[in-house]
């Protein structure tokens, strides 16, 4: 019987090298789909079969989090990308030679994320993000118009500069660890540093994990290191701006995190909560601040992602059981929650016709389905009950006033400037005056309602009662974190 992780990994590489040489649209957006399925089938399986953990492999009750929450939004981002794409290359926005290029590419780009999650190497685990956002570079780049292709430079120009200060952190790492574990392999081995790190010099591990932060903090997109990701969602196809709200800023937070962990176990290493505390809270009240600004609905809320990156950042550097619980619970709610509006957001930008919010109006009247799950997810978004995202930031917010009130009154103060702007935002784009086209009948939009409905079915019933087993399991990685 194979193991879950090898099929994890061994799913997407074989379908991108199958989907570059499928020539049909609908049989490889069916692959793709399937593939996704399948990958997503498999990290379930890593829930009761964990295998042996290996020098460049580990699966732990940390990791499985990440790996079924990517295989669950890459699954249900499939089935809403054969619509969307399908619509692109109805109206020649795209052509078959393109989405040959993006199935294989998305397959690659999960394949890399997977990669980065499962790695017990540093090492490794510094490769597979620099694949993964590669690969995110090359489609955001896809339909090949000059602010496409800008935005593509501008991404592997930052990105490029934070995975080099991520590099320079690890080799850092390396360099604290060698005179404890010894040369070669055994220093790059998460599970062995984790088992050695209270040894490790902590002035030389104090500098690996500032040039950590910011490396891998430029991937999560913390301010003031967010610049490429607003102009990625806009010009990018949506389902990839969906995967990198949802799924990749989660893979740069979960290097982060492991790190953390090594400087926790250090009694003479600095404490990593307050550097990501200051940017957790500069992003969110950046972020709520430059929402009022912005005139595309796919920047908007692109900035609403930077902005939440920044609560979780801040609930994690709170740390603690409660801390580190919210944190996992506010990542999986955003998740779910910012993929489910940006399959709503991309085809409303396709029966539209733009993406300029003030050029679209009266959604729920022309388009109910789309305009009143809209209208859900945003409600998700900002924070209202009973969405599972309330509970999360309920969380954070009674956990900084007991630890840090005055920080807690800069975050509070943050989350209502982001409510009102998307409120305001909302009203105009649901509510307000029939504007933009009322294009209907459209075949391929059908496809879309069902994952944008399940991940909010699901955000709606964690907020109202959450399983105790992943009560359970939360709390104990929220431990494991420390």
């Amino acid at each position: 019987m194979t193991d879950p992780v090898v099929l994890v990994l061994l799913i997407p590489l074989l379908a991108a090298a199958l989907l570059v040489a499928v020539p049909r649209y609908r049989l490889g957006a069916a692959l793709n789909a399937a593939a996704c399925l399948g990958t997503f089938a498999a990290s379930i399986g890593l829930l009761v079969q964990r295998p042996a953990t290996g020098a460049y492999l580990l699966v732990d009750d940390l990791n499985v989090v990440f790996v079924v929450l990517n295989g669950f939004v890459a699954a249900t981002t499939s089935l809403f990308s054969a619509s969307y794409v399908g619509h692109e290359l109805a109206i020649g926005r795209l052509t078959a030679r393109h989405l040959r290029f993006y199935h294989a590419m998305f397959q690659l780009m999960l394949f890399g994320m997977n990669l980065a999650l499962v790695a017990n190497n540093i090492g490794l685990m510094w490769v597979a993000v620099e694949l993964a956002t590669l690969t995110t570079v090359l489609m955001v780049g896809l339909y090949r118009t000059p602010e496409a292709l800008e935005a593509a430079w501008k991404y592997f120009i930052l990105g490029s500069v934070g995975i080099a200060l991520a590099l320079f952190g690890t080799i850092l790492v390396y360099l604290a660890a060698r005179p404890v574990v010894g040369e070669g392999l055994d220093a790059m081995v998460w599970t062995t540093l984790l088992a050695h790190a209270q040894d490790f010099d902590a002035p030389l591990l104090d500098i690996a994990f500032v040039f950590l932060l910011l490396g891998y903090g430029t991937k999560v997109g913390l301010v003031p290191l967010h610049a490429w990701l607003p102009d990625a969602h806009a010009e990018g196809p949506t389902p990839i701006s969906a995967v990198l709200s949802g799924l990749l800023l989660n893979v740069a937070l979960y290097a982060l995190l492991r790190f953390k962990m090594l400087l926790a176990v250090n009694p003479l290493a600095l404490a990593p909560g307050p550097l990501m505390i200051a940017l957790g809270l500069l992003s969110v009240i950046f972020a709520g601040l430059m929402l009022y600004r912005r005139r595309d609905i796919k920047r908007l809320f692109a900035y609403s992602s930077i902005e939440h990156m920044g609560i979780i950042v801040f609930a994690f550097g709170l740390a603690g059981p409660i801390g580190n619980f919210a944190g996992l619970l506010q990542m999986t709610m955003h998740s779910l929650t910012k993929s489910a509006i940006f399959f709503s957001v991309g085809h409303v930008a396709q029966v539209k016709g733009t993406q300029r919010i003030g050029e679209i109006g009266g959604l729920t009247e022309t388009h109910p389905l789309l305009g009143w799950g809209l209208v859900a997810g945003v409600a998700a978004i900002v924070g209202l009950p009973p969405f599972g995202v309330f509970a999360a930031e309920f969380l954070v917010v009674t956990s900084a006033f007991a630890l840090h009130p005055v920080l807690a009154v800069g975050l509070v103060v943050g989350l209502l400037l982001a409510f009102g702007a998307l409120l305001l935002r909302l009203t105009q784009v649901a509510f307000g005056p029939v504007r933009g086209g009322t294009a209907a009948g459209l075949g391929p939009l059908r496809m879309a309602h069902l994952p944008m409905f399940a991940h909010l079915a699901l955000v709606l019933i964690a907020g109202i009662w959450l399983p105790p087993p992943l009560v359970a399991w939360f709390q104990h990685v929220a431990e494991l974190l420390r």
